[in-house]
């Protein structure tokens, strides 16, 4: 082990180049440089700027978690939660491990221990279908980035894809990654584009061309800002809207299908009597938190029963049913 000559605030940019060599997901890595900032921020209000890794006390860290529990953010300049300030502890963690990957002499990280007194479950919230409706219809679509948004919404709540992935769609891939539903407005959206990057979503505002691709960051504040915009009591953000529709599906009944105009088709049950399904049984109503194979495994036994009812649709049906 070495007692390094560089201070801290130094070593901060080589360790964040550390977390992407070693293969770190990139979401981590920009939390752990956006939480980072604020220990530099400490550093340099009590003048240790020039502090080095070996001479960081058991003191420094206690203070820093009494600077955090006293930080305020937002419009409404409330203190940060405990589970917030635990991201920060996390990223100092994560920078004093790197220390000791490297043989830097340092505080083993495990001197800094996390705030108790957090539920170890964080309730999510969902959106129904009504609130679904309303966040597509938010965008004015009176410019190109109202249409980049609501083409943002509407993947997000039928895809199931990742911020990650999402902002890392290229124009080529919209036919391939794209729903039906959402890939009408991906191309009234790219209607309005007049250039030749790449990048499915991009920044309206000046930078160089090269950076013109959405962040995840970006994103998450589109998602946010609309959530707000329709009066929604919860904080929304790209994850929710990822189980907004399976969640939503998980809730309701199917009832009608329409196949053609003027004509409907009454899904059935397994039994064959006319009534509503529910889609989950009670159980797994109850269940917060679906998942993506309880609703796979539903639509293939509809697509099942669909296949075998084939004789009893109309003639034009019969070769090419469009829901299958």
């Amino acid at each position: 082990m070495r007692e390094s000559s560089k201070p801290i605030i130094e070593h901060i940019p080589l360790f964040l180049n550390y977390c992407k060599d070693t293969g770190l997901a990139i979401r981590t890595q920009e939390n752990y440089r956006i939480y980072l900032k604020k220990f530099i921020k400490w550093l340099e209000k009590e003048n240790k700027n020039k502090l080095l890794p070996h001479e960081l006390t058991p003191e420094d860290i206690q203070a820093y978690k009494e600077y955090l529990s006293h930080h305020t953010a937002g419009q409404n300049g409330l203190p940060l939660k405990k589970v917030t300030q635990n991201y920060y502890l996390i990223a100092l963690r994560a920078l004093l491990g790197y220390f000791t990957a490297k043989d830097i002499v340092s505080l083993p990280a495990d001197k800094i221990t996390l705030l108790g007194g957090i539920k170890a479950e964080k309730r999510l919230n969902y959106l129904n279908p009504e609130q679904i409706k309303a966040l597509l219809e938010a965008p004015s679509q009176n410019s190109p980035s109202d249409l980049r948004d609501r083409a943002i919404l509407a993947i997000l709540t039928s895809s199931g894809l990742k911020v990650a992935q999402l902002k890392n769609l290229n124009r080529s891939q919209i036919e391939v990654e794209i729903p039906g539903g959402a890939l009408e407005f991906v191309k009234e959206y790219l209607k309005s584009r007049h250039d030749d990057h790449e990048a499915l979503f991009i920044h309206y505002i000046s930078r160089k061309d090269a950076d013109r691709r959405l962040t995840a960051r970006s994103i998450e504040r589109i998602v946010r800002s609309y959530g707000r915009k329709i009066g929604l009591p919860f904080l929304i953000t790209p994850e929710t809207l990822r189980w907004a529709k399976p969640k939503a599906l998980s809730r309701e009944e199917i009832i009608i299908k329409k196949i053609q105009p003027h004509k409907t088709f009454i899904v059935k049950n397994y039994n064959n009597k006319e009534k509503k399904i529910p889609l989950l049984n009670r159980k797994e109503k109850d269940n917060p938190s679906p998942t993506w194979h309880i609703v796979e495994n539903i639509i293939n036994k509809e697509i099942d029963w669909l296949k075998d009812s084939i004789p009893t649709l109309p003639e034009v049906y019969k070769e090419n049913p469009p829901f299958l």
